[in-house]
């Protein structure tokens, strides 16, 4: 069996280093490693119009910061399809399909779901104005919808963060349901999810639990040095440590947090030598005499190190925006004839695939 990635973002805003360690750093890994067939990378506009159907604008002038920051970031055309997910009506048909094999219960469980449900400030049940308070049914749907997208490409794997999983549970379950009712046409998944904890879920420059640019508590790919520098001099560490000999706590410190996330031996020894590690800088910060500036300074010096070529390659591709419209026009067409062959399988599968090779003539006949 092929080996085949499909993955992608919603186009609501520029990706952060978020997306950045949770996903996207990985699938550049992936892509670079030589052990996929083919790799499929969906700007996921139509899931980004369920919750902004009012502002279709916003998701149209993201689409092409979202590709900037995937070609930043390192993905390469030459080795991997990206497409915009509304240019592949396939994906609508099979979702329409999948709807008869989940229950409204089943997605009423789904944990993720929930959450996003809770985070955008949906009503569940009746709302007294339902159509500004309610919860979409696109939104309320698109587990079936991302199940589309997965199996539309017969993928095997799918880098996700840790929120998702049960994304692709639900996904897996409507695959089992599909050939055990119809016959072996679809692909189970697996998700393959950040190795260092931290990177599962990133917390906001706040210490809020989660990025939002409502917050202002989100680091972006194509932040400039400065904007880089200000957000990190501002990050949240610990209150409690007000001089530079008192002892420093690491829980809920964002400092420390993304050094976790960022920070390697080799930046000790570039950047801050007079620590041999991670482990024996929080050792001095937790036992007091390590300033909160220093921790900052050092982080920013891992940071930039780490995003400065990234944004240095989105400035230069920004000056060839005609090519990058065209990549994905490109990508949306190949997309589009592989989730052809797949909706062609499903339906024949089906028995809907009335007219090929007068197949519903020879029903009526008895032939």
């Amino acid at each position: 069996m092929a080996k085949i990635i499909l993955t992608g973002d919603r186009p609501t805003g520029r990706l952060h280093i978020g997306h950045y360690v949770g996903s996207l750093k990985r699938r550049v890994e992936l892509q670079n490693s030589g052990e996929f067939d083919k790799i499929y990378i969906m700007i996921a506009d139509a899931q980004a119009l369920t919750d902004n159907a009012k502002n279709p604008g916003k998701v149209r002038q993201n689409i092409i910061e979202v590709a900037l920051d995937y070609l930043a970031a390192g993905l390469d055309p030459e080795k991997c399809t990206i497409f915009i997910q509304s240019q592949v009506p396939q994906l609508t048909e099979l979702t329409f399909y999948y709807m008869n094999l989940v229950t409204v219960q089943r997605l009423q469980r789904n944990p993720t779901v929930k959450n996003e449900i809770k985070l955008r400030g949906f009503k569940e049940g009746e709302a007294e104005d339902q159509e500004e308070e309610g919860i979409p049914v696109g939104f309320f749907t698109y587990p079936i919808s991302q199940a589309s997208d997965i199996t539309a490409f017969k993928a095997t794997t799918v880098p996700v963060g840790e929120d998702q999983l049960p994304m692709i549970e639900q996904t897996r379950e409507i695959v089992r349901r599909f050939n055990n009712s119809y016959g072996e046409v679809l692909v189970e998944p697996v998700a393959v999810i950040p190795d260092n904890e931290v990177c599962k879920r990133l917390p906001g420059t706040d210490g809020s639990a989660k990025m939002s640019k409502s917050l202002g508590n989100c680091i972006y790919l194509a932040d400039s040095a400065e904007e880089l520098k200000n957000k990190v001099m501002k990050m949240y560490t610990d209150p409690n440590h007000i001089q530079i000999t008192d002892p420093g706590s690491l829980e809920g410190n964002a400092v420390f947090t993304y050094l976790d996330a960022f920070a390697k031996d080799e930046h000790f020894a570039k950047f801050l030598p007079e620590y041999e590690n991670l482990d024996a800088m929080k050792k001095h910060y937790t036992t007091g005499g390590l300033g909160d500036v220093k921790c900052k300074k050092f982080l920013l010096a891992v940071l930039e190190s780490e995003l400065g070529p990234i944004r240095e390659r989105r400035l230069e591709l920004e000056k060839h925006l005609p090519e990058i419209y065209e990549m994905l026009r490109k990508g949306s067409e190949e997309a589009a004839r592989v989730a052809d062959a797949t909706l062609n399988e499903v339906k024949s599968a089906m028995k809907i695939n009335y007219f090929v090779d007068n197949a519903l003539e020879n029903e009526v006949s008895g032939q």
